[in-house]
């Protein structure tokens, strides 16, 4: 899989197809389903950790459609598990997807802003014979669902009467069963192929402190009939998820059409992102951090975004990456070396530019007066003079890397060795003479003499030099 992926690097001026865009057009044209309506996304991260490379192509994805449908895109906390979610990571989510260049507006809200009408809507799908309170235990429910080639079992408080499931939800709600001693189940086909539509579960019970409604609720809804209610309440047009989402649909669909919902969303799945040779698991991720293997959440050894950040990327380098590695309904890997080659790209066209001599030896221009020092301007990007340049020191002795000097030079080889010329970058022309060595003949100087009528690099009769 990886191989197609790579394939990118050969041709990385060349953008995918999208085929959300399409679908989209679809729906906005005369006659679509929303001829009329704004398009409207979400990003919803559950906060139980801090967002990885993964999560910024579904950002881009999300906030990416909206721009380009002059829509809108909210930010959602989809905070309905008390046990892992935290402040701390709320923050951070808000603050990655700032810094990747995204603004929600005032389209801030978390899945716990809709928990009264989440359970309105389950007492409505019990009032329509269409949810039941069950007793199982959670490997009882796992034990009877069935199999790809086996239909499940009914549960035996299937057929309660709606009264009493009704009696048995509020008292839920009240607090008087401990965890796990009962669920609300909806009632769809304990025969259907799809194992997601056999009576899933849609409440369960958590006496656990919420990071935002604190105690005020004991029993909290399930990802799969939450996730369709908040898109609906919120407007939403188009639901963008991952492809693991694709055998939930027909149950995201279904609980938009038997509640009393206020719009209907379209749910559309593309292929998560994954990287070779890196984690995508916020499970996983975390299990790095609590157990102190790397230094927190924002390492620069972690695919977290705040980490690729400590790390030097660019938000505009991981933008480019989501782009260019395009939107499919088929799994592949992606090179890690496409990342970096995005990175690599931004960073030469807006990184500010710096000299250092990691492994000096001293290069002496013999005819250069040795009491004389001068500026010299050097651009600040080599191919775009508009970005400015900045001055350096030039005097009789400076300083080279010791690999820019060979005695016996290989072929090809362009840099300074006895009778070569090479441009000193800013400077002048300079045509090596020879070396000085130590008693152990170790090299300890170069030495050149230069033209002075070749400042800036260029030769007064046009003389052609290969190495800068």
């Amino acid at each position: 899989m990886t191989e197609v992926k790579k394939s990118i690097l050969n041709n990385p001026g060349k953008m995918p197809n999208n085929f959300i865009h399409d679908f989209i057009d679809q729906d906005i044209a005369s006659g679509g389903q929303y001829e009329g309506r704004t398009v409207h996304t979400r990003f919803p991260p559950e906060p139980n950790g801090y967002l990885h490379i993964g999560h910024a192509k579904a950002i881009y994805i999300d906030f990416g459609t909206a721009e380009k449908y002059n829509g809108l895109c909210n930010l959602r906390m989809d905070d309905t598990n008390p046990i892992t979610e935290d402040v701390e990571y709320v923050d951070a989510i808000k603050e990655d997807v700032h810094w990747l260049g995204y603004d929600w507006g005032d389209r801030f809200y978390y899945a716990s802003d809709y928990f009264e009408e989440m359970y309105g809507y389950a007492v409505e799908l019990i009032e329509k014979g269409l949810a039941y309170v069950c007793q199982l235990t959670a490997d009882q429910i796992r034990e009877t669902r069935g199999t790809l080639t086996e239909p499940g079992q009914n549960s035996p408080y299937r057929d309660r009467s709606i009264e009493d499931n009704l009696d048995l939800f509020s008292r839920m709600r009240a607090g008087e069963f401990e965890d796990g001693k009962m669920t609300l189940r909806a009632k769809i086909d304990m025969n259907s192929g799809n194992i997601n539509m056999r009576d899933p579960v849609i409440y369960r019970i958590a006496h656990e402190k919420h990071h935002r409604t604190g105690d005020d609720w004991c029993i909290y809804p399930m990802y799969d009939f939450a996730h369709p209610l908040e898109d609906a309440i919120e407007g939403i047009t188009h639901s963008l998820c991952s492809l693991e989402f694709e055998d939930h649909r027909p149950l995201y669909d279904w609980f938009v059409e038997n509640c009393s919902v206020p719009y209907i969303p379209r749910q559309i799945e593309f292929a998560r992102l994954n990287i070779e040779y890196t984690i995508m698991s916020k499970r996983k991720l975390r299990t790095l951090v609590e157990e102190g293997i790397v230094d927190g959440w924002d390492d620069p050894r972690m695919p977290t975004i705040s980490g690729l950040r400590r790390r030097g990327y660019t938000p505009q380098a991981i933008r480019n990456f989501c782009e260019r590695i395009g939107i499919s309904k088929v799994e592949s890997i992606v090179s890690h070396d496409f990342l970096e080659f995005c990175l690599r790209e931004d960073l030469n066209d807006n990184a500010l530019r710096g000299s250092a001599v990691l492994d000096p030896i001293k290069l002496i221009i013999t005819n250069y007066p040795a009491d004389q020092t001068e500026q010299v301007e050097v651009q600040n990007f080599p191919y775009k003079p508009e970005f400015g340049t900045h001055e350096m020191s030039f005097s009789r002795e400076v300083w080279i890397e010791r690999n820019d000097y060979a005695v016996d030079p290989p072929q090809k080889y362009h840099r300074l060795y006895e009778g070569n010329e090479v441009r000193l970058r800013g400077a002048y022309i300079v045509k090596c003479t020879g070396h000085l060595e130590d008693e152990d003949g170790n090299i300890t100087a170069v030495l050149a003499e230069y033209d002075p009528e070749s400042k800036g690099g260029k030769a007064a009769d046009g003389r052609k030099i290969r190495g800068t």
